[in-house]
């Protein structure tokens, strides 16, 4: 299980690295829904998505020698720009796998990152195995596509950013809401 521990020291490990996104909110949206509605652009962190806040810190609580041995990943997206983004910054190689059929431009952006690409036939080969052996074969961390801490701390950026500190103690009833709400979202992002 992830803690409230976990998530500050994943938030302090992505301080000054990743961006801090806005928090946006629409009158139109919390009337339809009748809720008050907070969006986090995370379109604009690096590589475009949250999955970077992830990456990032799976690959830098990674010791240094295994690091610098690189690490490995398969998607077709935003999970291998992260990856590919976070092993770049943190001096160290990265492979992703991703199926012939990728779109080029996904293609090119994950190698404009930095990172060798392995394409795989996505209706004949299983990536979960394929990628298994690659990292096995190099000598290569694998870096899950599920990562818990990618939401997790952007729900904390959410949380300062409507003034609560999820941090503090002496909450209020409201602060233990957000509380609860933050560690719902955890475990809906670990399933």
């Amino acid at each position: 299980m992830i803690s409230v521990d976990d998530v500050r020291a994943a938030a302090a490990r992505l301080d000054g690295i990743a961006h801090r996104t806005p928090v946006l909110t629409s009158r139109t949206l919390n009337a339809r829904t009748g809720a008050s509605v907070f969006l986090k652009a995370e379109c604009l962190q690096r590589g475009g998505a949250f999955k970077f806040r992830g990456a990032y810190n799976m690959i830098s609580a990674l010791p240094a020698e295994t690091r610098r041995r690189g690490v490995a990943a398969y998607s077709s997206g935003n999970h291998a720009q992260a990856v590919a983004i976070a092993a770049g910054m943190l001096d160290s190689a990265a492979v992703i796998l991703m199926p012939a059929d990728t779109p080029a431009v996904k293609l090119a952006a994950t190698r404009g990152y930095g990172a060798e690409v392995v394409t795989y036939d996505r209706y004949r080969e299983d990536r979960e195995a394929l990628g298994a052996a690659l990292a096995a074969e190099r000598g290569l961390t694998l870096v899950p596509t599920r990562i818990y801490f990618s939401g997790a701390t952007a729900k904390v950026e959410i949380a300062l950013a409507r003034g609560k500190d999820l941090y503090d103690k002496r909450q209020t009833i409201r602060e233990r809401e957000t509380k609860r709400d933050m560690e719902r979202g955890i475990r809906e992002a670990r399933r």
